[in-house]
């Protein structure tokens, strides 16, 4: 029985980090920390154990492994802090806000010998794993391009709060870009099994305001068109001023067909083939953050795959250094905005 520790007891943990730590049988919550004592508290009375006060008395408390779910910018601290005694970390996404703090806790995952994992959800997603495997089969043919999409009403839509620290840059850091684009850079690192090379971005912010009526500081909309090492080319839109229902599809065009995910209210994947035949297959549609929030408790497949790699000493999939790439495209996103021009993501 694995004993895990939770840094950070806002939303993110409280829909998605507890109850799928508490569904897994190899594992026992034993402890809680927050800024905000009342929370720590609250979950532990909920699950069990400890509420902490005190991040090192959480990490000294013998816990095997933690979720970090803090802020940002208290990411790289947190999780270095952890693997530095011995404990095996899940970072919430984005995995740092500075390419020295990503380069840290790799270092540290290296040097510690634990895991790092970070909880890039889309890759566990039922279409996504059946896509991957149509590609690298190569059932689409050669892929061509892609177009991926990832927008809703905003943080406050799901937390609950309209002033939510996703809004402030001091503490988040980066905007809708890291909040939903990292998900959708590392999809298709994923899908496609190649890196990203070369990034033009435009960023903005449309609509998104404080309570005194100035507009956020980070970015509520983010455009970026990609580049893959291979030359398959495609654009990704996020976006915290999409009104309506959330939108978080991809379509990939290959020699032989179109491959749709999540684009349709009844199937996950749609294939489309250039001999006019269409597939279409129900794989489970992905919950929204307003349904997860809602009342409506899943799995996203995170928390087991992180348990299964401690048990089987199976390295993650997404660990530090897999998404250290994906961070480089971000940082290069970030780069391409400011100057207006392509920037090449630097690969190693």
């Amino acid at each position: 029985m694995l004993k895990i520790g939770i840094i950070g007891c806002g939303k993110i943990t409280q829909v998605r980090h507890a109850p799928e730590y508490a569904q897994n049988p190899m594992c026992q919550l034993t402890g809680f920390y927050d800024m905000l004592p009342e929370q720590a508290r609250a979950l532990a009375a909920e699950y069990g154990g400890t509420a902490y006060t005190a991040l090192d008395d959480l990490l000294n408390s013998g816990v095997d492994a933690v979720s970090v779910c803090v802020a940002n910018v208290d990411h790289a601290k947190a999780a270095i802090m952890a693997m530095e005694k011995g404990i095996h970390v899940l970072c919430e996404k984005p995995m740092g806000t500075t390419p020295e703090e990503c380069e840290a806790m790799v270092s540290a995952a290296k040097q510690s010998g634990k895991f790092l994992m970070l909880a890039h959800n889309q890759r566990f997603a039922g279409a996504h794993v059946a896509a991957k495997k149509l590609i690298a089969e190569g059932a689409l043919g050669r892929v061509l391009a892609f177009r991926t999409t990832f927008g809703h009403p905003g943080p406050e839509g799901w937390t609950g709060q309209p002033t939510s620290w996703f809004y402030n840059k001091h503490r988040a850091a980066f905007g809708a870009l890291a909040d939903l684009g990292i998900h959708k850079t590392d999809l298709i690192h994923f899908l496609l099994g190649e890196p990203i090379t070369k990034v033009s971005a435009l960023f903005t912010t449309l609509d998104k305001k404080y309570p005194d009526g100035t507009p956020i500081n980070v970015d509520d909309n983010a455009y970026c068109l990609y580049e893959t090492q291979s030359g398959i080319t495609g654009s990704m839109h996020v976006s915290w001023t999409f009104y309506g229902r959330e939108d978080n599809a991809t379509r990939l065009y290959g020699t032989q067909g179109v491959l749709r995910l999540y684009d349709d209210p009844e199937y996950a994947m749609i294939f489309e083939k250039r001999d006019g035949s269409v597939d279409s297959f129900r794989l489970g549609m992905m919950p929204s953050n307003v349904e997860q929030t809602s009342g409506g408790r899943t799995n996203t497949g995170v928390i087991d795959a992180f348990v299964e790699c401690i048990i089987t000493g199976k390295k993650p999939a997404v660990d530090g250094a897999e998404s250290l790439r994906v961070m480089r495209v971000i940082f290069a996103a970030e780069q391409s905005a400011r100057e207006g021009r392509v920037i090449i993501v630097p690969q190693g």
